[in-house]
């Protein structure tokens, strides 16, 4: 009997291996074939690699990113098909193991955090079955002023880079963030992409009432009254501070919303710094919080069930009860959402830890991640920004700059096998590149004048006071990086508004804010607006670029200069007087400002006209490209301007190319002209079409100063299809003259012939 029991034993036992055998491979295979190999930070593993050098850190992070999101990719192909036995028992362990907690999905405690973060992490693949690839993700972010526009540009990289859905941004902005942005994603042209904005000066009278403390001033407070903000119809937002970057893509946060359960509207991850302890300083009062409160740099809305547990009215009746007490906010909304969360907890779902890793000091952070892998979002939380302590900033500084400094241009990526809404300008722009021949030698230029460049408005902080007498000029120029050091000059000569607009790359513009920044001379003036227009294409886009720094200028008048050039002392208040002298508001005129040049670096730069004849007669300056292009200035009459006292009347003339001040609604520059030719040419060929008078001032000068040859200028004596080229689209502009004001045009085309 003894010897029968035991044979049954063996026979069930050889009966459960080869059932579970087969299963138990296929996991171990599947795993270890595709498994996402986590990489290392060096403070965190013992055998870490040696680190990175400045200059690659931030290429090979990036390398690091794609790396890992494709790593990621083929992990959730291969287990979206696996065998039928094993892929039950996976999903039923998954699912005990994330029902296991009722309000959270992660503790605080070390090891409890680090194994929910590893069960977050490997269920990825499932989180993601549960967004559609059609769905289109909502995020609401709080946006104002200058500094936050170009902050949260940076953000809105990185969630464009890892992102597999379409994006509806809605952003709630003052008017000068509306501007920026706006002009912003209309000309970045991003497909699958939608944006609304919301008036923050509307909802002020919501909020104003609570006195608050933090640097965010009241739009800090904006996000309390999302419900009554954002549509109706919307019914879930992701919400988040402008000084976010993720790096995991945003569809596996926007998946966590089919965990909320009974009564859950708020999804939040855990405060990671003792503030709502109490215990950072002797007598510090925070406000209520559940345990150590929830930080809001990243929320989870359910708006349709908030609006339902009338949301509005609990976060008002809390904030007055505290504000007895409490007297004002310390963290903005912050304060306000955990005290409601106090008195409500079965409101909230506690987000993983690692979907707010908060770079704030005495932070806790690094509780919330072991690996490279195990980051999804970081928070830069602290008024310190990227100088804030913390053991990992290195990497996390990196990890900012590879977005910061990211090719905006490589984020238009079409989403393919989902049906979009039409944009029309993107479709107009496809249809005009497509009617233009490729075969044709100057398909490039061609191109190149339809081409939609990214633009920042108003990069830094600009601040403008309206003259009350209506003659306020305001100076325009256009520059590349290698004429940066001729903005400090200029602002020396010219005290008035200057418009500049800046052909620049992504990575360029940190290193010119950096440079401005750091100017005594920039930073001292407020009245300065900097506009970067992002480099693509092969050319250099000057009419462009011109054209963008004339769009933003706010006064009724505009001197269209060039940034080599440094103006007379005085010339601001000089042109500012002639506006009323020859009565500019009534008349068509364009007032020429005659140009000189100089060989020498070191010039003492003239003071007045005495000065500048002086230097004339002893051959320090000369009148501007005399041995080069005399055509260009000659109807001047350097020879009348010598010994005049007052404003005289000269004609066009083949070629000439002034520096004039008109009124702000002048004519634009022509786009077919880049690079090197016929850029300033062709417009005030256009002005004196328009009727526009020609008047030189008779105590206005400016100089240009030396400088290496550009490079297009470089192309255009080198290439001989380039000079083609320009020749071509001379004759296509003139013919267009033609057209456009019939035989008094005439004279262009004879005057051209004659030349």
């Amino acid at each position: 009997m003894l010897g029968i029991c035991r044979g049954r034993r063996k026979f069930l036992a050889a009966s459960l291996a080869l059932l579970f055998i087969p299963s138990f491979t296929w996991l171990y295979l599947s795993i270890g074939n595709f498994q996402v190999k986590p990489l290392p930070l060096s403070s965190l593993e013992a055998q870490s690699p040696a680190p990175l050098s400045d200059t690659n850190a931030r290429l090979a992070l990036e390398l690091r990113i794609r790396a890992v999101e494709e790593e990621n990719r083929a992990l959730r192909q291969e287990l979206s098909h696996p065998p039928r036995n094993s892929s039950a028992s996976h999903t039923n362990g998954t699912s005990r193991g994330i029902q296991s907690r009722t309000h959270s999905e992660e503790g605080t405690s070390n090891n409890e955090g680090q194994k929910n973060a590893a069960v977050g992490n490997n269920s990825n693949c499932l989180q993601q079955q549960l967004v559609d690839k059609c769905e289109t993700i909502h995020v609401a972010i709080v946006c104002a002023g200058y500094n936050a526009s170009r902050d949260v540009v940076t953000l809105v990289k990185s969630v464009l880079f890892h992102r597999r859905n379409a994006l509806h941004f809605h952003f709630i902005t003052d008017s000068i963030a509306k501007r920026i942005l706006s002009a912003l994603f209309h000309s970045w042209m991003v497909p699958a992409v939608r944006v609304n904005f919301y008036d923050a000066d509307e909802l002020k009278s919501e909020v104003s009432w609570i006195p608050n403390k933090h640097y965010s001033g009241i739009y800090g407070l904006m996000k309390l009254v999302l419900t009554k903000t954002l549509p109706l119809d919307l019914r879930r937002v992701i919400v988040l501070d402008t000084d976010i970057t993720f790096a995991t893509d945003i569809a596996e946060l926007w998946a966590v919303f089919h965990k909320f359960k009974g009564q859950q509207v708020l999804g939040l991850v855990e405060n990671q710094s003792d503030w709502y302890l109490g215990n950072l300083w002797k007598n510090h009062r925070p406000w209520p919080a559940l345990g150590r409160g929830f930080n809001t740099g990243v929320i989870l809305l359910l708006l349709d069930r908030l609006r339902k547990v009338r949301w509005e009215q609990m976060w008002r009746l809390t904030a007055e009860s505290e504000l007895m007490s409490m007297l004002s906010t310390s963290l903005a909304d912050q304060d306000i959402f955990n005290a409601v969360i106090k008195q409500n907890p079965f409101l909230v779902y506690q987000l993983p830890c690692f979907w707010n890793v908060q770079l704030s000091d005495h932070t806790r952070s690094e509780k919330c991640y072991k690996d490279v892998s195990d980051l999804k979002v970081i928070h830069w939380n602290s008024p310190k920004k990227l100088r804030v302590k913390n053991k990992h900033v290195e990497f996390f500084r990196n990890l900012y700059l590879t977005f910061l400094e990211y090719d905006g241009n490589l984020l238009r990526r079409e989403l393919f096998g989902c049906p979009s809404e039409a944009d029309p300008n993107s479709e107009n722009l496809q249809k005009t590149l497509s009617e233009l021949d490729e075969d044709d030698p100057c398909y490039e230029f061609r191109r190149e004048r339809f081409t939609v460049h990214r633009t920042h408005q108003y990069f830094l902080h600009y601040e403008y006071e309206p003259s009350s007498d209506n003659t306020d000029v305001t100076l325009v120029a256009q520059l590349s990086m290698d004429r940066l050091q001729m903005m400090e000059a200029i602002c020396k000569h010219w005290e008035g508004p200057i418009s500049l607009a800046l052909y620049l790359s992504d990575a360029e513009a940190q290193q010119f804010l950096r440079y401005a920044q750091g100017s005594e001379v920039l930073m001292s003036r407020g009245n300065v607006g900097y506009h970067i227009v992002y480099k693509e294409g092969q050319f250099y886009p000057v009419n462009l670029l011109r054209n963008v720094a004339m769009q933003q200028v706010n006064t009724p008048y505009m001197f269209l200069s060039d940034i080599d050039f440094l103006p007379m002392y005085g010339l601001y208040e000089y042109l500012r007087k002639s506006v009323i002298q020859l009565d500019m508001a009534n008349t068509k005129k364009a007032l020429v400002v005659p140009a000189f040049e100089t060989l020498r670096y070191r010039l003492s730069f003239p003071k007045s006209k005495a000065e500048l004849l002086s230097q004339l007669d002893m051959g320090t300056l000369f009148t501007f490209r005399y041995h080069v292009w005399t055509k260009g200035h000659a109807p001047t009459n350097f020879a009348k301007w010598r010994t005049a006292t007052t404003p005289y009347k000269v004609l066009w003339e083949a070629d000439f190319e002034p520096y004039v001040m008109v009124r702000r609604d002048s004519p634009e520059y022509d786009r077919r002209f880049v690079g090197f030719g016929w850029n300033k040419v062709a417009h005030i060929m256009e002005l004196d079409a328009q009727d526009y008078e020609f008047v030189v001032l008779p105590n206005a000068y400016m100089i240009h100063m030396p400088h290496a040859p550009s490079f297009d200028i470089t192309k255009f004596r080198s290439n001989k299809q380039y000079r083609a080229c320009l020749k071509i689209l001379k004759e296509e502009f003139q013919q267009n003259m033609s057209r456009r004001f019939g035989f008094a045009a005439l004279k262009y085309m004879t005057a051209e012939n004659n030349s």
